[in-house]
């Protein structure tokens, strides 16, 4: 059964060569997933020698020392940039068990199949390898959303993707065969001091609208969303935009990971586990 279309890829593709010139002044989601994926990796005592960065944008993932990175991006410029190749994520090029970590940040909420590209993912690692992936979760752009539907009222439109929730990216690390997985979430504030500043700033990280069914919005409905997000301003004249960012962690299956224990294998009760403890004094 194949998937829904919900993004054009042809037009990701067109908005990510647009934003790869500058996007270093709008990197700073990108480099708050870096942050936490590298903090994650850092946690990982063991030696990794084959990457694969996917989504590499600008190729700025920090690489362990002595390790082999081959670099994929669905947008050409920044394929070429990096020294990589472009590709879609649920298409990857890459024959099974290639790599021992793959890295993902900010990529892996635009494309149709979510599930496959998990699942692809999985297949490129090794047996024990990990994958470690961020990006912009459910519940962000609050802001955004809300001017939007005050300016589109009468005849709203749909101008932003569908977003992912940490519990349902949980899941699918589990349906896609990951081991251990762990999903979880961080929230970044930014705060804007005009509507202009943050559709440059979704422009300049390639993230304006792609979905395969949009339309243009007209001036009247943009100068009411503009009108609508300076509404919300703190009283220094500035709103406050919301951004969730999911971290994934998932491994490899191999015999030699840590197995759950079995059903009904415990040795001590739950109930005497919670019974009060007597006070000690000294």
């Amino acid at each position: 059964m194949s998937s829904p279309t919900i993004f054009d890829r042809n037009a990701r593709r067109r908005h990510r060569d647009s934003a790869q010139p500058d996007f270093a002044a709008h990197d700073f989601l990108r480099a708050a997933m870096l942050d936490g994926l590298t903090e994650r990796l850092d946690a990982v005592t063991r030696p990794f020698r084959h990457i694969l960065d996917l989504g590499c944008f600008d190729g700025q993932f920090p690489a362990p020392p002595g390790a082999q990175v081959a670099r994929l991006d669905p947008g050409f410029a920044f394929a070429r940039a990096a020294g990589g190749v472009q590709g879609d994520e649920d298409r990857l090029p890459f024959a099974d068990r290639s790599f021992d970590l793959v890295v993902s940040a900010g990529v892996l909420d635009q494309i149709d199949d979510l599930p496959g590209a998990l699942t692809l993912i999985r297949r490129v690692l090794r047996p024990d390898g990990l994958f470690l992936g961020a990006f912009v979760g459910g519940g962000s752009l609050p802001r955004l959303r809300a001017a939007l539907r005050v300016a589109e009222a009468e005849r709203p439109v749909a101008r932003l993707h569908p977003q992912v929730d940490v519990r349902s990216a949980g899941d699918l690390l589990m349906r896609a065969g990951f081991t251990l997985p762990v999903a979880d979430i961080e929230t970044l504030e930014v705060r804007y001091r005009d509507f202009g500043r943050l559709l440059g700033d979704l422009r300049g990280m390639g993230a304006s609208n792609m979905l395969a069914e949009r339309r243009p919005i007209g001036r009247a409905a943009l100068a009411a969303a503009a009108a609508a997000f300076a509404d919300l301003a703190d009283p220094d004249g500035r709103v406050s935009e919301q951004f969730n960012l999911i971290f994934l962690t998932g491994w490899a299956p191999d015999p030699s990971q840590p197995l759950p224990a079995k059903r009904g294998s415990a040795t001590a009760s739950l109930a005497d586990a919670l019974k009060p403890k007597p006070d000690t004094a000294r």
